[in-house]
């Protein structure tokens, strides 16, 4: 007999194309995952994964059972949700992905805050960049995403949550002391530190600095904010860090924080899910409680910044 179990099993393979990383999504050991695959298999009587040392692809008789499989899962998916949306308001399972950029600093306050007004709700969290988490919630493997707005889709729903201000990070002992507020003028393009590709940060940093040419531009392929400023406190250029993480970053760096001159560049962040998601009170109650966990990160950052003194010629 075909199970649930199985189809999952053979999704994460499908969505990793690795056993190993496979086990880890479905939070099975690589054994059990592989032994799972084999016996659908065997069930089928088909082929569905093509093995090999450095490897694994999928048979196109593979990529057919595929379609099927996660169609099968996201009505399974649709149910649940369905049969939950009858008890109370964020009871059982939310599936939340969240950008790199926002995550270390909004869960930290989020997750004390659900826990305490909703008791009955479990949190299930990945961190991704925006494409992946955009992926994971239209195949129903995600049921929201806290990301930069605007995210693409027809069949997905936003909600603006805040607006997120960005500044500028400079080592505090930076011998060209930059002038604040900062105009796009002011910023060498020579120093600039980005994200690798496929952080969204790292497109907002290029439209903000829009003189700085790609040639010019310095890429570690740093993955996280916390490296970028690392690199930054240490003088080996500059960075631009969001309003929501300087709470968390500045108190640990031996940074400098420059706001920018009118009108202030910022990035708004939102809330998305599926428009054929029936759980609408919990996706209201969620925003509401990110905004609100979100205000007290700001309020703090606000604070820190009114009390930096500017910096003139």
């Amino acid at each position: 007999m075909l199970t649930i179990r199985q189809m999952r099993y053979f999704d994460a393979l499908a969505t990793t194309l690795h056993f190993g990383k496979a086990a880890a999504l479905a939070h099975v050991s690589q054994p059990a995952l592989s032994a799972q695959i084999q016996e659908m298999e065997r069930h089928l009587g088909v082929v569905l994964v093509e093995r090999t040392r450095n490897n694994t692809l999928l048979t196109a008789k593979g990529l057919e059972v595929l379609q099927h499989v996660r169609t099968v899962l996201g009505g399974i998916d649709r149910l649940e949700e369905a049969a939950r949306q009858q008890s109370g308001i964020l009871e059982g399972l939310i599936r939340l992905g969240v950008i790199p950029t926002v995550a270390p600093y909004l869960v930290p306050q989020l997750v004390p805050h659900l826990k305490a007004h909703y008791p009955g709700i479990e949190i299930e969290l990945k961190e991704t960049v925006t494409d992946r988490l955009r992926e994971d919630l239209l195949e129903g493997r995600l049921d929201a995403v806290v990301a930069a707005l605007p995210l693409e889709g027809d069949t997905l729903q936003a909600r603006p949550l805040f607006t997120d201000r960005f500044f500028m990070a400079v080592a505090s002992n930076e011998e060209d002391v930059l002038m604040s507020p900062l105009t796009e003028a002011q910023v060498d393009p020579n120093r600039l530190l980005l994200l690798e590709e496929g952080h969204c940060l790292r497109d907002q940093a290029l439209a903000v600095c829009q003189t700085a040419s790609k040639r010019s531009l310095v890429n570690f392929g740093a993955t996280s904010m916390t490296t970028l400023l690392q690199m930054v406190s240490h003088d080996m250029g500059m960075t631009l860090i969001p309003e929501i993480a300087l709470k968390t970053e500045t108190p640990r760096n031996a940074i400098r924080i420059v706001p920018f001159a009118d009108p202030e560049p910022t990035r708004e962040i939102g809330l998305i899910w599926r428009r054929s998601n029936t759980r609408r009170q919990d996706m209201d109650a969620l925003a509401k409680a990110i905004i609100r966990s979100a205000a007290t990160l700001c309020a703090s950052a606000r604070t820190q910044v009114d009390a930096m003194p500017a910096v003139t010629a």
